[in-house]
């Protein structure tokens, strides 16, 4: 989200949930609508902002059977409808990512 210049909601790195992420929004796009357009474009489900970060955030769950493809394909999906909904994007999501998982490979649980 960094490389995008889009703020998460946990600004304290130590304490970033290894779970979610919670994506706060130029405060010009409401973040349902936004949610929507990458739904049903893209078939991909996003958490909404609860309380007083409602309309303001999405949030994209990594738990469970994640790996560096389907992270890949959902920061896609955030990007493209993000770019979509008019957001200006600062740089690529789904470059540094690449960039951070070629150089950080996890440990295969298959045997090759």
């Amino acid at each position: 989200m960094d490389a995008r210049g889009l703020p998460i909601q946990c600004a304290d790195a130590e304490l970033h949930s290894p779970v979610l992420t919670g994506v706060l929004v130029p405060a010009s796009i409401d973040a349902d609508a936004l949610r929507k357009i990458i739904l049903s474009r893209f078939d991909l489900s996003l958490g909404a902002g609860l309380g007083k970060v409602k309309g303001r955030m999405f949030r994209i769950g990594h738990l469970g059977s994640s790996n560096d493809l389907t992270l890949l394909a959902t920061l896609a999906g955030c990007e493209m409808g993000l770019s979509l909904a008019g957001v200006n994007l600062t740089g690529s999501g789904v470059g540094s990512a690449m960039e951070y998982f070629a150089a950080h490979p996890i440990a295969s649980s298959k045997a090759a």
